[in-house]
């Protein structure tokens, strides 16, 4: 289908709004009022500017407080729909938004509204464009899309239609089903945004929390499929009110933004296939159909970028942990490091990719190796969603590995299952097992994000990698409050925390300051035994986070814990939590070069979160031991 964006949804100028719609492959652009007011130029410009970057302009919106009023003022509205007319013809579009009245004396009388919107329709014909008709969810006398299109159909004319919104539907808990017995003739536009659910009034939620597809709560997949079955064939448009967005870079904006788009139409396209032959649209509506994510099983190897000091320093730190050094690569300044099923790998080879992150970010993860059931079908899907693929430097009888870059330029290679490209790339040692704690596979890799980045990368995993999201929680760090949200595939093999503070102070904020961006900032490995493990950390001489006793006879209190459990967990700085799922083990290192840090967990009878009850103790002990090596930071805090 085609696409198109309101000049609303983006940051900055009206000529850098086109250029990033252009740039983001969209068809189309819905200019708002606003952004034509502070355009130095006339609407003609605009719409030779939209037309020299292959952009159409579809809608000029909003057309504010006609309907439903006394005869006088109709009369006036009329003049101001004039003037308007006069614009879209020299902006070249076709269609106004106009949406329901929001005044408090609107006059409740639907037969004038009726009326009303028959003779500015009529306008509209003799200007040769025509009116869309929307529902605002805080309208003083039509609120639904069902009281709108009752006063589209008894207005009957040919030059007004009804204009749907998502948002206003479904922030409502209106019932979209309906939408599929209006004639898709009379639907002129479609509008899209999704947000997270939240209780406020409709409109401080409209203004401020949309979102794009994808990254929140909507049943926007229930909203777009009645609209295709009642025979819609016009544009998915996203308008998009939200104030990060508002701060946030255009042209990223507007990638997320078709990004969303396209994997909302999958969503459509998925369900619709699966639904009754008579259930299906009644026009043959071509969708978005990218290869299906494939299966993951999990991280295949976990790439550090790390100069010779960094990476004598964390080779020290991965001894201890359990890991030996499994090998050198063939041509490169490259080691393997290996425990149980997991792979890190430190990279130091100048002139490289790893060479150029770590100028940039320092020590930290710049590569992830993601084992799935089929690596191209992995890699097409990934391209179809807008990621760059990446190809390095590879020399004689390495291996080709498909990789893409991920929102924050570090990469994601896709590794086939059964296939193992480390065996073959680096020169092997033999493995006496000497060294191993107990650590199997990589649990989970925990991202911390700047501001304004945490939709973006909410619909990254969802639409690239299929994964699912858990429910958003937040956190308390003694300095602020963290906003945490966890994806996860299905069989829940892979598995990403995402961790955001506004606190410039937090542990998370932290992290990203001294990544000077987004980074993974701990990684979880999980044990088959975790006080087996401990034992062995404890005994390498591994820094493992303390934590406070007040924390232990706060578990005693509240939990039915068997003494000598508890007593172990103590010794061993273990912290519990339990579900009606399970029960979750983990315990914590210091921070490495108060970058990132490592974790240990332990899974039992199917335990499917991350401990965020004991986040809060974490965080205060990370931020005690901050303390304790750097009093002046104390003091700045």
């Amino acid at each position: 289908m085609r696409h198109a964006i309101a000049t609303v949804s983006l940051s900055g100028t009206l000529e850098e709004k086109l250029a990033a719609a252009a740039a983001a492959r969209f068809d189309a652009v819905e200019i708002f009022e606003a952004d034509l007011l502070y355009f130095g130029g006339s609407p003609r410009q605009v719409r030779e500017l939209a037309s020299d970057l292959g952009l159409q302009i579809a809608l000029f919106q909003p057309f504010r407080d006609f309907e439903g009023v006394p005869d006088d003022e109709f009369r006036r509205n009329l003049e101001r729909a004039e003037r308007k007319f006069d614009v879209m013809q020299a902006l070249g579009a076709p269609l106004m938004l106009v949406c329901s009245n929001v005044g408090q004396h609107t006059l409740d009388d639907p037969g004038r509204t009726a009326a009303q919107l028959h003779a500015l329709g009529e306008r509209a014909a003799r200007r040769g464009v025509r009116v869309g008709y929307e529902a605002l969810a805080w309208g003083r006398r039509v609120k639904t899309f069902g009281q709108a299109w009752k006063l589209v159909e008894q207005a009957a004319h040919p030059h007004l239609g009804l204009i749907l919104d998502s948002f206003h539907t479904l922030a409502l808990n209106d019932d979209p089903a309906p939408i599929a017995d209006i004639p898709g003739a009379r639907i002129f536009f479609v509008q899209l945004a999704d947000a997270p659910r939240l209780a406020m009034d409709p409109l401080s939620w409209s203004r401020h929390f949309r979102c794009f597809p994808g990254q929140g709560e909507l049943d926007l997949a229930g909203f777009l499929a009645p609209v295709l079955r009642a025979g819609y064939s016009g544009p998915l448009s996203l308008e998009i009110f939200n104030d990060d967005f508002r701060a946030a870079p255009t042209r990223q904006t507007a990638s997320d933004g078709k990004r969303g788009l396209l994997f909302l139409e999958e969503q459509v396209a998925r369900g619709l296939e699966a639904a009754a032959p008579d259930a299906r649209p009644k026009r043959r509506i071509e969708l978005f159909a990218p290869p299906p994510p494939p299966i993951f099983e999990g991280a295949a190897f976990v790439e550090f970028a790390v100069d010779r000091n960094a990476e004598r320093a964390l080779a020290g730190w991965l001894d201890r942990l359990g890991f030996r050094r499994a090998g050198r690569h063939r041509t490169k300044d490259v080691t393997l490091f290996r425990q149980g099923g997991i792979n890190l790998v430190l990279n130091a080879e100048p002139d490289s990719f790893a060479h150029s992150y770590f100028l940039v970010h320092g020590p930290s993860v710049c590569a992830i190796g993601l084992r799935c059931s089929d690596e191209l079908q992995a890699l097409s899907r990934a391209e179809a969603f807008g990621c760059t693929r990446f190809e390095g430097r590879v020399g004689p009888n390495e291996r080709m590995i498909p990789a893409v870059r991920s929102l924050d330029g570090s990469l994601l290679y896709f590794v086939a299952t059964g296939d193992d490209p480390l065996d073959n790339d680096f020169v092997l040692e033999p493995d006496d097992g000497a060294r191993a704690a107990g650590l199997t596979r990589v649990d989970h890799l925990a991202q911390a994000l700047p501001a304004g980045q945490f939709d973006a990368w909410i619909l990254f995993y969802r639409a690239v990698l299929g994964l699912e999201p858990a429910a958003t929680v937040e956190l308390t760090d003694p300095y602020g409050l963290v906003r945490s949200r966890a994806l996860a595939s299905a069989n829940r093999a892979l598995r990403f925390p995402l961790n955001i503070s506004d606190s410039r102070n937090t542990a998370t904020a932290r992290s990203v300051s001294t990544f000077a961006g987004a980074g993974i900032h701990h990684i979880a490995f999980e044990s088959a035994d975790i006080f087996a493990t401990a034992a062995r950390w404890r005994a390498a001489g591994v820094a493992v986070l303390p934590m406070p006793d007040n924390y232990y006879d706060d578990l005693a209190a509240r939990l039915d814990i068997e003494p000598d459990l508890l007593a172990r967990m103590r010794d061993n700085s273990v912290l519990f939590d339990r579900s009606p799922d399970g029960t979750y083990l983990q315990c914590y290192t210091e921070a490495f070069e108060e970058r990132f840090f490592f974790e240990a967990v332990q899974r039992i009878d199917g335990y499917d979160a991350y401990g965020a009850t004991n986040a809060p103790v974490r965080m205060a002990a990370q931020a005690r031991r901050r303390a304790t090596v750097d009093p002046a930071l104390a003091e700045s805090l």
